[in-house]
Formats: structure tokens, C-alpha cells, sequence
């Protein structure tokens, strides 16, 4: 049987990408490994990132890696796949020859046809996870519309494309009966999703349809653009008891200068008006949002804004970056990247020690409760498991003692948590049947 490598750097997109090109590599008789440092597979395949300077020189760092590997005679094929060669694809060639072919983050039939895997429609909603089998990521759509100033997406990606609703449920149904219990919903922007398609927005429809499926029991929201956010979608996750009360929506800044300059389709006022319309429907929400820091033309009194707001808001979770320069974007054509990288890394750890203080403040007020938990995995002396506040990989945990009761991965759990640090909780196990 031929073996073969796929190895996948980026975000989640990627790995549902590479996912999918799994599962038709398995049908046309491949032994397919993920991320491998294990395998005697002679033919490697990796799914590059392009976004941002660090993710790019991982990228590349990586295809070195894999060409000495092939000089060596330790593999025989190699390919590069995604965002990166969608970019870069002559310059690497150029570079780098010793890869066998570049092909972009749009080009999968290419890469299909290379490797002769199977290319039957049928397998459009098979994958091959790489997840812990007791959840999955749901990509709702490819690229984007909104053309911010600073984001590469829709030069790499393309315009915004939803996948069919009757295309995601048969997805979903699949993951659902390989014992997925989770569903993360991604895309570029999810609230985006269906104005291709139906000329409309259909999110809101689409969560009501994914709740339906036995077996799901968890569907988690990533990624939602704050502009003209749709009523729907917060009725959904008002009334469906399987919608986890959590939204990824990243606001990138608040001063309305910034806001402008960025090219973003909102104002302070309707950011902190939407804040209020969700928490107000859904009074247990946690917010994670994403801000960008160093931004051309951003001013000491834009940071202060910026700070006010997060004091304002207390967002349960938090991600902050610092402005990289990227070629093609607007910002790179028209604006001088004027904020020098020592304000810039000062900024991020102002903001990181301030959300650092919330963070810690919003867990002490949980102690005490008692949560559903799903375990994720065992690590030392501790269970590590999560609530439906926080998804994997990038929200905090919940850890719980590994002496006395097995738990089990993928299972949930009633879980009274005892202390709180910054960005963990500690919990204990309550027996069924227990009055607590």
C-alpha cells in the first residue's frame, strides 16, 4: 500500500482542507499519515499557511525541511499545497525546486489529480479526521467579501463561496455518525454565509437544520463578522440548547479613526450596540474577540479607546497582533506602517496584562458552579476537559484531578469547579445522583 504525509500548518480551514483530501487519498488506496514524524511514507504533501510573517516562515521553514529530507533520499515526493504557494507558487519554484509541484489554496483538483487520488463526487463530504474524534471543524464557506485593509484573505482565498446547506448536513450527519459530538461552524465570516447561494443570509437556518442531527450535542460559532450581524443567528443561539453560548467575533479595533482606516464596516457606537443586543439575548454569553494593534496612523489616544473598551466589555476571551505589513493588502499599497515595533509589542502586553486581570476576575466568579464538561484528553495528574465557554486549542480548560473515577475522553461530565487561576479552572466530578 502506498503511504503518504500530510502535513498541515494554518488554521482550522487548513485542517478541514486536508481533510477532505484524506479521505479521497484513503479511497484511491493510499496509507495516509497526518503530521508524521513517524512514517517511512516516501511522498509528503504540505498545507501551508500565507496570512501573517510568523505562519509564512513556519511554512517555509517546514518545505526546507522536507526538501533536505528528499536530498537525503529519505523521501521521494514531495508537494506543497495551500495558501502560501497560492501566494507564492514562483517565487517557491524558484526558491525551492526540489519540491515536485506547488499548487494553490484554489487549485485542489490539481493536487487530486498529481497524486491520482479519487476524484468521485461522492466523496465531496467524506473526511479523514485529524481531530480527536469527538470533534470537528464545519467549513460553512470559502473567502471573503469585506476586503479589510490589512487581511490578504480574499487575495489568497477568494471571494466569499458558501457550500450548500444540503452539502453541510450530509457532512455533518457523517461526522455525527463517526462520533462527533462537537461541531465548530468556521469561514472567513459564518454570518455571511448563504448570500451567494440564496441571496441571503442563511446561517441562522443553517444552525436550526445542524441542531436537528442526532449525535450532535455541541455546535460552537467562530468567526463572525460584527457587521449588519443578523437577527437569526442570535435567536438561534438564544433557543437552541445545543448552540454553546459562545461567539468568536473578532472586532480588531474600536476608535472609529482605526476603524475607518482598517476599512472595517462598523462604528464604535454599533460594536458596543451589537455587545449589548447579544448579551442581552443571551445573558451567559462568553465573547472571544480578536484586536490588531499598530495598525498605520493608530495614536496613543486610539490605544486608550482600544483599552476602555476591553475594561468596558471584560471579554471573556481574548487574542491580540500585532500589525504585520502584508504585500498586496490595501494597507501595504496605501498607507505607511508608521507605528514603530517596540509601541507595537508594548501595546499587545498592555492590553495581554489587562485581559490577564479580567480573565482571572471572570474565572473566580465561576467557583462554585457547576458546568457541563466534555474531556479532551488526560495529561499527568490531571483530566483536561472543557466547558461550552471555551474550544479547543485556543480557550483555557478545565482540569480535573486523575485520581479515583476514570473519565473518559469525549464524554461530558457534571463538574463543580473548586479554584480559578487566570486562564484555568479546577474542578471535581459530582457524582450522579448527587443534590449539588
Amino acid at each position: 500500500m502506498k503511504k503518504i504525509n500530510v502535513i498541515t500548518l494554518g488554521c482550522s480551514k487548513n485542517t478541514v482542507d486536508s481533510e477532505h483530501l484524506m479521505a479521497r487519498l484513503a479511497a484511491a488506496g493510499y496509507e495516509v499519515h497526518f503530521d508524521s514524524d513517524r512514517t517511512d511514507a516516501k511522498i509528503v504533501v504540505i498545507n501551508t499557511c500565507g496570512f501573517i510573517g510568523d505562519a509564512k516562515q513556519e511554512s517555509i521553514e517546514m518545505i526546507l525541511r522536507a526538501a533536505a529530507a528528499k536530498q537525503a533520499g529519505k523521501i521521494e515526493r514531495l508537494f506543497v499545497i495551500g495558501c502560501l504557494s497560492e501566494r507564492y507558487a514562483d517565487e517557491l519554484r524558484t526558491e525551492i525546486p526540489e519540491v515536485d509541484d506547488y499548487f494553490g489554496a484554489r487549485d485542489w483538483n490539481g493536487i487530486v489529480q498529481v497524486l491520482g487520488a479519487s476524484q468521485d463526487p461522492a466523496l465531496t463530504t467524506e473526511r479523514h479526521l485529524t481531530t480527536p474524534r469527538h470533534y470537528a471543524y464545519l467549513k460553512i464557506s470559502e473567502g471573503c467579501n469585506w476586503m479589510c485593509g490589512y487581511c490578504a484573505i480574499p487575495l489568497i482565498r477568494g471571494r466569499h463561496v458558501s457550500v450548500p446547506m444540503e452539502q453541510l448536513e450530509e457532512e455533518a450527519r457523517k461526522l455525527a455518525a463517526a462520533g462527533v459530538k462537537e461541531l465548530i461552524v468556521i469561514a472567513q465570516d459564518t454570518t455571511y454565509y448563504g448570500v451567494d447561494l440564496y441571496g441571503e443570509r442563511r446561517l441562522g437556518e443553517l444552525l436550526h437544520r445542524l441542531c436537528r442531527i442526532e449525535g450532535i450535542e455541541w455546535i460552537r460559532l467562530h468567526y463572525a463578522y460584527p457587521s449588519a450581524f443578523p437577527d437569526e443567528v442570535v435567536e438561534a443561539m438564544a433557543t437552541e440548547p445545543k448552540i454553546c453560548k459562545y461567539l468568536d467575533i473578532p472586532f480588531q479595533h474600536i476608535s472609529d479613526a482605526q476603524l475607518h482606516a482598517m476599512r472595517r464596516r462598523h462604528t464604535k457606537a454599533e460594536a458596543y450596540a451589537l455587545i449589548d443586543r447579544l448579551r442581552r439575548a443571551i445573558p451567559d454569553l462568553a465573547l472571544r474577540t480578536t484586536l490588531l494593534v499598530g495598525y498605520p496612523g493608530e495614536t496613543e489616544d486610539d490605544f486608550d479607546e482600544l483599552m476602555q473598551f476591553i475594561r468596558d466589555i471584560r471579554f471573556e476571551r481574548l487574542g491580540v497582533f500585532a500589525y504585520s505589513e502584508e504585500e498586496g493588502t490595501y494597507s501595504a499599497r496605501e498607507l505607511r506602517d508608521d507605528v514603530p515595533e517596540a509601541v507595537k509589542q508594548q501595546r499587545v502586553e498592555r492590553i495581554m496584562t489587562l485581559q490577564i486581570e479580567i480573565s482571572l476576575e471572570n474565572n473566580r466568579r465561576r467557583v462554585g458552579c457547576t458546568e457541563r464538561v466534555l474531556i479532551d484528553s488526560r495529561q499527568g495528574d490531571y483530566y483536561v476537559g472543557r466547558t461550552q465557554y471555551d474550544s479547543p486549542e485556543v480557550d483555557q480548560e478545565i482540569l480535573l484531578p486523575a485520581t479515583g473515577k476514570r473519565l473518559l475522553r469525549g464524554h461530558f461530565y457534571e463538574v463543580r469547579i473548586v479554584s480559578a487561576s487566570d486562564y484555568d479552572l479546577y474542578g471535581q466530578v459530582v457524582p450522579k445522583g448527587s443534590a449539588e
